[in-house]
């Protein structure tokens, strides 16, 4: 497998490549149970929880700043891809919109396909991290998490939930699906924090 589809970084690319990570060749897709059809026609983001409820359209996205962003992007399955591009919206510009409690300290990011996963709003509100609807060019792939997926850079890419519908903001931590399955709390790649018992 190492070799065809996947490879050792060079020297030149070991800063960008955190430890136990091969470069993929490709852009694999990972997806746990079936892939959710949703078109932008359709899609809608909610804001609820210890913030004012709001609910963005398609239409409400496009009409935010828009922005290319180029990030590696880090699977807990051990591959790596460089400079991926990406275009979309910054998580601080879409937090300009909202009304959040001082109390919230994380939130639960929920996907069309009722799949969760949760995030500290420190890690969140980071300025790389963006709302991702294209990809190379391209709509977001329904299976690489279109219409919108959020993109974390710093964090493994389970953290950048695919299918995006909502934001629940949290005064305490939450488990979603795959930290309650086993996965590491944060997920920080350069501590190799894929498991819960790692970090």
């Amino acid at each position: 497998m190492l070799g065809k589809f996947f490879q050792k970084p060079e020297a030149d690319q070991s800063q960008r490549v955190p430890p136990g990570q091969h470069l993929a060749s490709g852009f694999p897709v990972l997806t746990y149970g079936q892939t959710p059809e949703v078109t932008t026609t359709e899609w809608q983001l909610e804001i609820w929880g210890a913030a004012q409820s709001a609910t963005f359209s398609w239409s409400d996205l496009m009409a935010m700043p828009q922005h290319n962003f180029t990030a590696d992007f880090h699977c807990v399955t051990r591959w790596s891809k460089l400079d991926v591009q990406w275009t979309g919206v910054k998580v601080t510009d879409l937090m300009s919109h909202l009304s959040v409690d001082p109390k919230a300290l994380y939130l639960m990011q929920h996907s069309y396909g009722d799949y969760t996963t949760n995030i500290s709003l420190v890690d969140f509100l980071r300025q790389e991290n963006f709302l991702a609807h294209t990809l190379f060019g391209q709509p977001l792939p329904k299976e690489h998490g279109g219409p919108v997926r959020l993109v974390v850079p710093h964090l493994y890419a389970w953290k950048s939930a695919k299918w995006l519908r909502g934001l629940e903001f949290l005064e305490q931590e939450d488990l979603g699906f795959w930290e309650r399955n086993g996965y590491h709390r944060r997920g920080e790649p350069w501590g190799e924090e894929r498991y819960s018992g790692n970090g």
